[in-house]
């Protein structure tokens, strides 16, 4: 059999592990991994220069390629997710509570981003806000060229690091996913945030999923058995890693599309809440006939 040859771009996990060393062995695909270990770094190649058949993507990254016109569909697998209840951050002396943000300042690096999307959204869920009850600031654009933030976000000097402007009263709250500098001098702006979370997941059913994989549209057209193919070996590679976690266990990288279902349409909604897609695509739009294959 004839193999067929698949351009990847995914990051470095223990997940993705086997499948970058080639221990997951295949008859039907032979797979060209680019050497990507952050997964980010390469979003603008995938949508705005469509290097890859087969690659990683934000969620909100991909809601926006796809809301511009470019043809990728999604596999049901998560590369990570995390809970955001504990990402909007306040100074350390300001006791503000996430109610309390109407006419408050809030940044971020973008607000395209996955991240500040998730937080956003359960702003307005949990806390009663509307997005209109706050001055958001980002400092950058958006990875799809063809996406431009909602009129009223407004710019952040991209020189002024966003604890920096925190700090300085700047603005008064920020967003923000990865590790802070100036942890000691700031607070949760959502008292007890994993609690918070988890508490929220267990009623709504839903992981903020951050990363998936996502497949060129023209590829599951010409060759469904590959794309079939593909979806095996990630599995089987977070197998390897011992990654699946035991039944009963909540699985923050979820995979399968009844897993996935509520989550995705969450963030769906939120996109569309927020003004950065034009409509609030089903889920079975951003599958397509990868549905039908893997079924």
């Amino acid at each position: 059999m004839e193999k067929t040859t698949l351009s990847v771009m995914l990051g470095s996990y223990p997940k993705t592990a086997a499948l970058k060393n080639a221990q997951i062995a295949s008859e039907r695909v032979a797979l060209e991994i680019a050497p990507v270990d952050t997964a980010q770094k390469a979003f603008k190649d995938v949508v705005r220069g469509h290097r890859f058949d087969v690659a990683e993507l934000a969620i909100v990254t991909y809601l926006l390629a796809v809301d511009a016109g470019h043809r990728y569909l999604l596999l049901p697998f998560v590369m990570n997710g995390n809970f955001h209840h504990k990402s909007i951050y306040a100074r350390a002396d300001d006791a503000i509570g996430p109610d309390q943000l109407k006419g408050k300042r809030v940044a971020m690096r973008s607000f395209s981003q996955t991240t500040p999307t998730w937080v956003r959204g359960i702003l307005c869920d949990e806390y009663g806000l509307q997005m209109s009850d706050v001055q958001w600031w980002s400092q950058e654009g958006a990875h799809v060229a063809e996406y431009q933030d909602p009129p009223w976000v407004q710019a952040l000097d991209k020189a002024t690091g966003l604890e920096q402007a925190l700090l300085s009263g700047q603005v008064d709250a920020i967003i923000a996913g990865g590790a802070l500098e100036h942890g000691d001098r700031l607070r949760h702006v959502i008292d007890q945030p994993l609690a918070a979370a988890q508490a929220w997941s267990a009623r709504s059913g839903v992981i903020p999923i951050n990363h998936m994989v996502a497949v060129k549209a023209e590829l599951v057209e010409r060759h469904p058995e590959a794309v079939a193919e593909v979806y095996r070996m990630l599995v089987e590679s977070r197998r390897a890693a011992g990654e699946i976690p035991a039944a009963g266990e909540r699985d923050l990288q979820p995979f399968g599309f009844d897993a996935l279902e509520p989550s995705l349409r969450k963030v769906i909604g939120y996109a569309f809440d927020q003004q950065m897609i034009r409509r609030r695509f089903t889920t079975d739009e951003l599958y397509g006939a990868v549905r039908r294959i893997l079924k």
